[in-house]
């Protein structure tokens, strides 16, 4: 481990957090707001560290796989945890436990929250919720690898690999400075273009961009104590739409930038999340149709949370609580889908699942015909076996933590239905469960041991489980 330039790196991203958190201060100046100066003198304590940490840059700056995964994991508990403080310190949320559940949830994308009131909170504590979703929706190291060059283009693949979604990842451009710069440049023009669409629907500017950034980031904070069911039909219907763009790999909209049509249309995991999206949208909206009453109110509401649930943004329209059990099923199965790789969706990823189901043909074809040498292939190009390897630790993996997970929060006394969707609605960074943690409730009245799993899990969840196991392994520390 090359304790120098980790501790060089960490301190760099110190630097930006202090000024992420000029902007909740910015905002309080524009509201009027005292809490603003919470942030601001969050965010000088914050500057002095990391220039401090920065100030000379280590002769060794070899970055290697183990470092990566370290300065991933430290790096999205640190700026959680100073997150945090502002929040607690202004009395926004008092227990500094909350807090920390509030932001590690901002930043992992999940949207579960322990506030009964979002409308009481000052105006920059809700831009500073929302923020987060943004920031963490792409990430945190690719932001930054998209402005400093820290640690070479080798360092710089190493934590992409680290924080990016998905079973692998790959550059869209030879360069990897470029391949994180073209993400954003994506990124941000997707959410300026809702920006304009919510704005045209009447939002006031600070609705429309926090609601932007929500929903950029597939995080799902929301800025009103109903959820989304106050909005309009207009800005509910330009909000599925947008969910769903962000939950599409960002690979796609690459290719299509470049004009290769084809090759983008034919991308086998868009094609068939957006399958798995429409069959679901439409068995939704049979079963509830005798609920809503009308086609169009079944179909809007059915839309809606298939997709918040599949692209783990957690908004809600609808009590789906109230809904019938068959709905629910297949809310909760989606759950555990997800979105695209390489998008701002969480979850297990549809991309895992087409691996899955294809070694499972593979398997049943080498029974029947032992002799047959048969190739994993998607979008016509072979599947290396180090990918197929690492798809299946992770379900090994995801399915012991989830059960230990479980076994754990059920020391709360809930209901089964609680326990076990808080636990799969915090792991795929979904938002909200059912139960006592569905769309109209919260996660205030679980236990401090409670919400310190379901905060591991979140992280766990969000970086995709290796980058935070690799913290727990002795070797890892050695120089």
């Amino acid at each position: 481990m090359n304790y120098r330039i980790l501790f060089y790196t960490l301190g760099w991203i110190l630097n930006f957090q202090a000024i992420f958190l000029l902007l909740p201060s910015i905002v309080a100046l524009a509201y009027r707001e005292p809490s603003g100066w919470h942030f601001l003198a969050t965010a000088v304590i914050v500057a002095i560290v990391g220039v401090g940490m920065t100030i000379k840059k280590p002769k060794n700056n070899q970055f290697h796989a183990r470092e990566g995964f370290v300065l991933v994991a430290i790096s999205w508990i640190l700026i959680s945890m100073i997150s945090a403080i502002p929040m607690c310190t202004s009395g926004a949320i008092p227990n500094y436990v909350d807090a920390v559940f509030e932001m590690v949830s901002g930043y992992t994308t999940t949207g579960a929250s322990i506030l009964t009131s979002v409308e009481d909170l000052p105006n920059c504590m809700n831009f500073w919720r929302c923020f987060s979703n943004w920031i963490g929706g792409m990430g945190v190291i690719v932001f930054i690898v998209t402005i400093l060059p820290m640690t070479g283009s080798n360092g710089n693949m190493y934590l992409m690999r680290a924080e990016s979604p998905g079973p692998s990842f790959g550059k869209l451009v030879p360069k990897l400075k470029k391949t994180a710069s073209l993400l954003y440049i994506m990124y941000i023009g997707l959410t300026l273009v809702e920006l304009v669409f919510l704005l045209c629907g009447g939002l006031d500017f600070f609705d429309s961009l926090c609601v932007s950034f929500a929903t950029a980031g597939t995080g799902g904070f929301g800025i009103k104590n109903d959820g989304f069911s106050g909005y309009s039909s207009y800005v509910q219907i330009v909000v599925t739409i947008f969910m769903f763009l962000f939950g599409v790999n960002f690979k796609f909209y690459f290719l299509l930038l470049m004009r290769k049509f084809k090759e983008a249309f034919f991308m086998e995991e868009v094609r068939w999340y957006a399958i798995v999206y429409g069959i679901a949208t439409v068995l939704i909206t049979i079963d509830i149709f005798h609920l809503m009453g009308n086609l169009g109110a079944s179909l809007k509401h059915a839309a809606f949370q298939v997709s918040t649930v599949m692209t783990t943004t957690g908004f809600a329209t609808a009590d789906f609580n109230q809904w019938p059990i068959f709905s629910q099923t297949i809310l909760v199965l989606l759950m555990f889908l997800g979105a695209c790789a390489g998008s701002t969706g969480g979850g297990m990823k549809v991309s895992r699942f087409i691996i899955y189901i294809k070694s499972a043909q593979k398997e049943v074809a080498s029974l029947l015909h032992p002799n047959s040498v048969k190739k994993i292939k998607m979008d016509d190009k072979v599947v290396d076996h180090e990918t197929i390897r690492s798809a299946n630790i992770y379900l090994i993996i995801y399915i012991l933590l989830v059960g230990g997970s479980i076994l754990l929060v059920s020391l709360n006394g809930f209901d089964l239905v609680t326990t076990v969707t808080a636990v799969i609605a915090t792991f795929n960074n979904i938002g909200p469960g059912l139960g006592v943690v569905g769309p109209m409730g919260n996660f205030s009245s679980l236990s401090i041991l409670s919400k310190l799993v379901l905060i591991f899990d979140m992280l766990v969840g969000r970086l995709e489980i290796f980058p935070i196991i690799v913290l727990f392994f002795r070797d890892t520390w050695k120089r």
